[in-house]
């Protein structure tokens, strides 16, 4: 890791390409712009997942787009910015593509690392979600290698739509539910009750990172450990930065040209 930056910044949820973006090339050239903003002082970037609504890699076929994103991933990469992306419960399928063309570290599941100094356990959210049996019975199908291999024999022209149908159509019933995006209070959030738990045999975790959940939250958990929640590049434009001895959550606010 390049000691010579400070500052280790995490985001998420960006969802590029999707059918709900009022305009989807504007919220890439905003995360470009903020990715800009950030180049010089940054050491590492994490991406907690759903950077992109829908990614599936086939031998040699990837999604189109991104030209903007994954050009500036690259330029970071380049100039020895470590570049972490975890998938998403939208972007499981990323394979050899980003590691090879940017030099991207993908994370299939969750990481505990240490980050100058301190201890993290980071995830998108989705992996530590056990509250539907539905959910973690599509999560395991959608992860599951012969069903990946089945998956990849359709022709792209369906399996993007429809996947991309899909997302619209999850993100439209969702938004129906009361509530469905706002902090349900330690009792019920299940990021919050996870953590919680796992701190009783890992009392050496400082900071839990996770997106997936569309909201922004910095709690404290214990004397010496907090959840932070990254919320999202869709309506939030947040992110979060640790230097070494301060995390805390930013929100990108700059004035469009």
């Amino acid at each position: 890791m390049n000691t010579s930056r400070k500052k280790i910044y995490f985001a998420s949820d960006a969802h590029l390409g999707a059918r709900f973006h009022k305009d989807p090339l504007a919220v890439e050239k905003k995360l470009v712009r903020w990715l800009d903003s950030i180049k010089d002082e940054a050491m590492a970037i994490y991406f907690l997942g759903d950077m992109f609504d829908y990614w599936y890699e086939y031998k040699y076929v990837v999604p189109k787009g991104f030209t903007r994103f994954l050009g500036k991933l690259a330029e970071l990469s380049d100039s020895g910015i470590e570049i972490h992306i975890f998938i998403g419960n939208h972007d499981i399928w990323m394979f050899d593509y980003l590691p090879n063309e940017i030099g991207a570290v993908i994370h299939r599941d969750v990481l505990t690392t240490d980050l100058l100094g301190k201890r993290f356990f980071l995830g998108h959210g989705d992996e530590v979600d056990y509250r539907s049996k539905a959910f973690r019975f599509i999560r395991a199908l959608f992860r599951n290698k012969f069903c990946q291999w089945l998956y990849a024999g359709i022709h792209p022209r369906w399996t993007f739509g429809f996947a991309l149908g899909w997302s619209l159509n999850s993100r439209k019933s969702g938004l129906e539910k009361e509530d469905a995006l706002k902090y349900k209070g330690e009792a019920s959030e299940y990021l919050v009750l996870f953590a919680k738990d796992y701190l009783k045999t890992h009392p050496d975790i400082n900071f839990f990172i996770f997106g997936h959940r569309h909201i922004m939250l910095d709690l404290m958990l214990s004397r010496t450990s907090r959840l932070l929640i990254a919320g999202d590049w869709m309506t939030l434009f947040s992110y979060i930065v640790w230097d070494g001895e301060n995390l805390f959550l930013e929100q990108f606010e700059l004035i469009e040209n």
